[in-house]
């Protein structure tokens, strides 16, 4: 089956939002595809988890209606998928399933799912669900923005895109300071140059594995005594020390 594809109309905050939608039963995938449409959000629909996958990589929905049972690959292993890749973990997921069980239930969850739908379910309901989910989303992204990361003397404000050292502003290329960002978000975490790639996809550079390290050598170099603040970390990549 083709994804589909609906136009968006004006609406509220969420009106905007890119939703896929992933179940295997024609009808029921008509019936979301309808309700959500119908509140505004553009729609694309598949079939099966290979393609929710293909359709992720190639351009990542603000929110996944996710069916349990998909042939192949099920809905619990494509949502674990995502919930693993630092790409996709973010993107809220809503499981849907004939399954009504409280122990499905918590299976769901524990894969990384952000809400769980029994079927039959009420159409309402789940546009009042997708919607609560996307205002969530839209201001954990907002809270993110506006809160500043103090490490030391260090100051890195998202919003405004600074960066400070003792009070002293360090100029950094787009790059240099979304891979700064990344890392010291989450300190003493490690990540692979892979997962940094696709964390910063730089506009001013080329980002590529091998460039991650001219990267790295150049923050350090801007940031001094600092900069020891990046570590190598062997066979794996970089990480902000805890």
């Amino acid at each position: 089956m083709k994804p589909l594809h609906v136009k968006s109309k004006p609406g509220d905050q969420t009106a905007a939002s890119q939703i896929l939608v992933v179940d295997d039963e024609e009808d029921l995938l008509e019936l979301v595809r309808y309700t959500l449409a119908k509140e505004g959000h553009r729609v694309q629909g598949v079939t099966s988890g290979e393609e929710a996958l293909k359709a992720v990589r190639r351009q990542a929905p603000d929110l996944i209606v996710l069916d349990w049972m998909l042939p192949a690959v099920d809905g619990l292993e494509i949502c674990r998928r995502l919930k693993s890749d630092p790409k996709t973990r973010d993107i809220p997921v809503v499981m849907l399933t004939a399954k009504g069980e409280e122990s499905d239930m918590v299976k769901g969850l524990e894969r990384g799912a952000d809400d769980y739908i029994a079927k039959p379910f009420s159409p309402r309901v789940l546009a009042a669900r997708v919607k609560a989910l996307l205002r969530r989303k839209e201001s954990r992204e907002k809270d993110e923005q506006e809160t500043t990361i103090d490490v030391h003397q260090l100051s890195i404000h998202p919003g405004r895109h600074e960066v400070t050292l003792a009070g002293t502003p360090i100029e950094l290329t787009y790059t240099e300071f979304a891979l700064l960002q990344f890392l010291a978000r989450r300190p003493g975490w490690a990540y692979t140059r892979t997962q940094i790639v696709d964390a910063v996809k730089g506009e001013d550079y080329p980002v590529t594995e091998r460039s991650v390290d001219v990267q790295v050598a150049g923050l350090r170099k801007k940031l001094g005594e600092f900069g020891s603040y990046i570590e190598t970390v062997r066979g794996v990549g970089y990480r902000f020390r805890s």
